[in-house]
């Protein structure tokens, strides 16, 4: 297939894994739609085995499991809490709802996550925790930043949103972090619409997380027979998500093997298809190192200069390729400026790759033609 044969080529289109709509219906004749109920059991079986975890709890979104993972740190007003300005601002707002600081350090320009080698001169007598995102499902320099977090007393929070089957040094990334958070977003590799996970890697926080799941109150202590009414304990909002999304997810995660493979499969046919062309244009490629396994979650590019990157997603988009930039930075961005600051040093790096960066169309069900038909279309761009 050629580019002279028009194809519309969405960014994402939600993964429909086979189970989805049996799941739903049988969900649906047990009258039970409300969270922690026999789905919510098996999806989280099922997620904790991918992830090599104990414990996770299911939640609304990976944005609540964020909200979930900032009230357990018990923060003060004035507290701070270093991370990277190259996530998603839910990573940072989480924290700033408590009335913490979030202290903004720059990427590495090789992997974009958190610069670990930064992160030490970041921390003052008000620091809390580190949070790492893990972009593109590529671990952060993990051993180095826990190592940074033991020795100043810190919690490690680990947003990993996209890292759903990745590994780092052998470790499942939703492993690793005192705490870590799953999103089940449609965009992402496993999916409900909208969906997320707090995994419990500190045994420590599980009793008050379910209290906080659940509106501040030990209703799961009562169905679960250990008290003789519920009470409200603590604060807490209404993180569970229902029984009906957790069918969903069920049908997911039982299929994830093979989503993975499709994944990877586009992800592989691009780094190879494009490696000349983009070694030819001054285009950087993702860059992920030998001791860890990313999972596909997404395929980007590093155009040499804003113009360029703008140039490529309007030459795609003329194709009816749908490209797109990603994370604008935090720092500077108006929420970033009111509620936080920025490390010394600034984040130059973060500003850099923000302008350069163009992410292509992945999801499970693109097709050879289709895969190829983007390929071709990159390829044709030559300025």
């Amino acid at each position: 297939m050629t580019t002279s044969t028009r194809l519309a080529i969405p960014f994402n289109r939600p993964h429909l894994a086979g189970n989805e709509d049996a799941y739903l219906r049988e969900a649906m004749a047990s009258r039970r739609f409300a969270g922690d109920g026999p789905f919510t059991r098996r999806a989280t079986a099922l997620l904790t085995g991918i992830l090599g975890v104990r414990t996770a709890l299911l939640t609304t979104s990976c944005t609540h499991a964020l909200d979930m993972a900032a009230m357990l740190l018990d923060l003060d007003p004035g507290d701070e809490v270093i991370l990277p300005s190259f996530t998603f601002c839910s990573t940072a707002t989480a924290f700033a709802l408590r009335g913490a600081v979030p202290v903004f350090v720059d990427c590495r320009p090789d992997t974009l996550n958190l610069d670990e080698r930064l992160v030490e001169a970041a921390i003052t007598p008000r620091t809390q925790a580190i949070v790492v995102m893990h972009y593109a499902g590529v671990g952060c320099e993990m051993d180095a930043i826990q190592d940074i977090a033991d020795r100043h007393g810190l919690v490690v929070v680990a947003d990993n949103a996209h890292g759903i089957g990745a590994t780092y040094r052998g470790r499942p990334l939703g492993g690793l972090g005192g705490l870590a958070t799953q999103s089940f977003h449609e965009t992402k590799n496993v999916h409900c619409g909208e969906g997320g996970a707090l995994v419990l890697n500190d045994p420590r926080y599980l009793a008050r997380a379910e209290v906080i799941r659940e509106k501040g109150t030990n209703r799961s202590q009562f169905f679960r027979g250990m008290v003789d009414k519920y009470r409200w304990m603590d604060l807490g909002s209404s993180y569970l998500p229902s029984d009906l999304l957790a069918a969903f997810l069920t049908a997911q995660l039982e299929e994830f093997p093979h989503t993975q493979a499709r994944r990877s499969a586009i992800w592989d046919a691009y780094d190879t298809g494009l490696a000349a062309w983009a070694a030819e244009h001054g285009v950087r490629r993702p860059f992920v190192p030998a001791d860890r396994v990313h999972p596909a979650h997404l395929y980007y590019l590093l155009a040499p200069d804003l113009e360029r990157r703008q140039g490529l997603i309007a030459h795609l988009a003329e194709r009816g390729v749908h490209a797109t930039f990603h994370y604008q930075p935090l720092h500077n961005a108006p929420a970033g400026l009111r509620y936080g600051h920025v490390a010394p040093g600034g984040c130059p790096v973060t500003e850099s790759v923000a302008d350069r960066l163009v992410r292509l169309p992945l999801y499970a069900g693109m097709t050879p033609d289709e895969v190829e038909y983007v390929l071709e279309a990159v390829r044709a761009f030559t300025k």
